[in-house]
């Protein structure tokens, strides 16, 4: 019996010198600058298109910032954000059924539309004319316009539409993947 209890503790200790948490690169030194910023309502699309987006993203090396994977406890929420959307090359918009209920989503839109980033809207489970502003926040006025204003100009950028109950999981993510890609050339070529 007490072999066995030291077997499982051995077994145990090679699992966590194996198995670092994620958030050990971030604690141990800066993160470096990502190329795209995924914006999306957690409610609606962090297990599922959001999340598998990043994940994919991470395996081409790409450098994707998604909040619940890229930040930490103790870290200031706008800040974080803020600094991700300056950093990055592209802005991938996740709109999604309940995505304009979101101050958060509305914010990190218009920051990414100040800041004049390139924007793939991706339209998941929604039409691009369901999306409104409401204010429910009791936002100032010039806050809500600046929402109001870079929805409508994402609305009206081309983007990629996903059914997520019937879509094609792996061909979006190729497709995604592809613009991505295409459009980071394009930021790089124009930076040039």
């Amino acid at each position: 019996m007490q072999r066995s209890i030291s077997s499982a503790k051995n077994v145990y200790r090679n699992i966590l010198q194996h198995h670092r948490p994620p958030t050990a690169a971030i604690v141990t030194g800066p993160q470096p600058p990502c190329d795209v910023f995924i914006n999306h309502r957690g409610i609606d699309t962090k297990k599922n298109i959001a999340g598998l987006l990043y994940d994919h993203l991470m395996m081409l090396k790409l450098r994707p910032f998604l909040d619940s994977k890229n930040m930490k406890p103790g870290d200031k929420l706008f800040e974080k954000i803020n600094n991700a959307i300056t950093e990055c090359k592209v802005g991938i918009v996740v709109f999604s059924p309940h995505y304009c209920q979101s101050y958060f989503c509305l914010h990190e839109l218009a920051r990414i539309t100040e800041t004049r980033k390139r924007v793939i809207p991706v339209f998941c489970d929604v039409k691009p004319s369901e999306l409104t502003v409401i204010n429910q926040w009791n936002t100032p006025k010039y806050e809500l316009d600046c929402f109001k204003s870079a929805l409508e100009e994402a609305k009206y950028t081309v983007g990629l539409t996903f059914n997520s109950s019937n879509g094609d999981w792996p061909g979006f993510l190729v497709t995604a993947t592809e613009a991505i890609i295409q459009n980071m050339i394009e930021v790089e070529e124009q930076n040039q």
